[in-house]
């Protein structure tokens, strides 16, 4: 999750993490047929800074998205504490 995250900070889209699930800590990256390979080739280099940072800096990576207008949420509040605007009618 926190590659994902951290790949938000680098100009990527944060590619489907843990699927699928007989997979530990899995990324699924799908990129397009029509993505040129200089693209592809700074995503690869963007993995290997992030790999970078998470042996040099664990906490820092953790921490990510510093970029986006909301940070890193608290997803398991999020999923305890519903707040729902549907009023079943």
């Amino acid at each position: 999750m926190d590659f994902a995250k951290r790949l938000l900070d680098l100009g990527y889209h944060a590619p489907t993490t843990y699927f699928p699930l007989l997979v530990a800590e899995c990324l699924l990256i799908e990129p397009t047929e029509s993505e040129a390979k200089e693209m592809l080739d700074g995503f690869v280099e963007a993995l290997v800074q992030i790999q970078h940072e998470a042996e040099t800096d664990a906490e820092m990576l953790h921490n990510a998205p510093y970029t986006m207008p909301v940070n890193r949420l608290d997803e398991v509040r999020a999923a305890k504490q519903l707040d729902l605007a549907w009023s079943g009618e």
